[in-house]
């Protein structure tokens, strides 16, 4: 992931400047972790590339609202969670048009994205059963609360600090910190009221959160 906020606020300066090329920097920049989260939200290629392609969009529509100490990043993501959060939401209203859409996309692959579920390390004799477990793990973290959901994504999988997340989030570090610890309660909570006996769920929800 970027971490240059200089080049960032310097490609954001000749944006509003009306050097548009440097629309193609930000996103030549910023794409590949903006659609890895996105397609970890919503476990569907198309739709987190359209999402994506829409935050940025938006960064060429905005461009002149953004003041000169803007912490591109943090408006990225911003941007593009409540983007998710919002398709969620949709999804739930029309359940049929997003399971029809999820088996169009079943053999399409993800462009080298992929959820990263820890290595259980798992022998040939409990394979089947770590399926299952990451399996339902899978399924805990996209029943996850939206604003527990986008802490785990961003802090588990995007490598984001305390800081740079509560900035997403318009939170403090601590809220961050208190999010973390209710994510994985919640997540050994619904692991456990699916799997029983499964050796690995305390070490699996640990490396989640840290």
């Amino acid at each position: 992931m970027p971490h240059d906020t200089q080049t960032d606020l310097r490609l954001l300066e000749e944006l509003r400047d009306g050097r548009d090329s440097a629309l193609n920097e930000i996103m030549d920049r910023w794409e590949r972790p903006l659609t890895s989260f996105a397609w970890r939200y919503v476990q569907n290629e198309t739709d987190a590339q359209d999402m994506v392609q829409e935050t940025f969009v938006k960064v060429y529509k905005y461009k002149d609202r953004f003041r000169p100490d803007t912490r591109l990043s943090a408006w990225l993501f911003t941007t593009l969670a409540n983007q998710c959060r919002n398709f969620g939401r949709w999804k739930r209203r029309h359940p049929t048009v997003a399971l029809l859409n999820m088996t169009e996309n079943a053999d399409e692959g993800s462009s080298g994205v992929s959820i990263e579920i820890p290595d259980l390390s798992p022998t040939p004799d409990s394979l089947t059963e770590t399926n299952d477990l990451i399996e339902h793990l899978r399924s805990a973290i996209m029943a996850l609360p939206h604003d527990l959901k986008t802490t785990l994504l961003l802090y588990q999988y995007e490598r984001l600090s305390y800081k740079e997340i509560a900035e997403i989030l318009g939170c403090s570090p601590k809220g961050v910190e208190t999010r973390l610890y209710r994510t994985r309660k919640r997540l050994r909570r619904m692991l456990k009221s699916k799997i029983k006996e499964v050796h690995g769920i305390q070490k699996v929800t640990n490396q989640l959160t840290g």
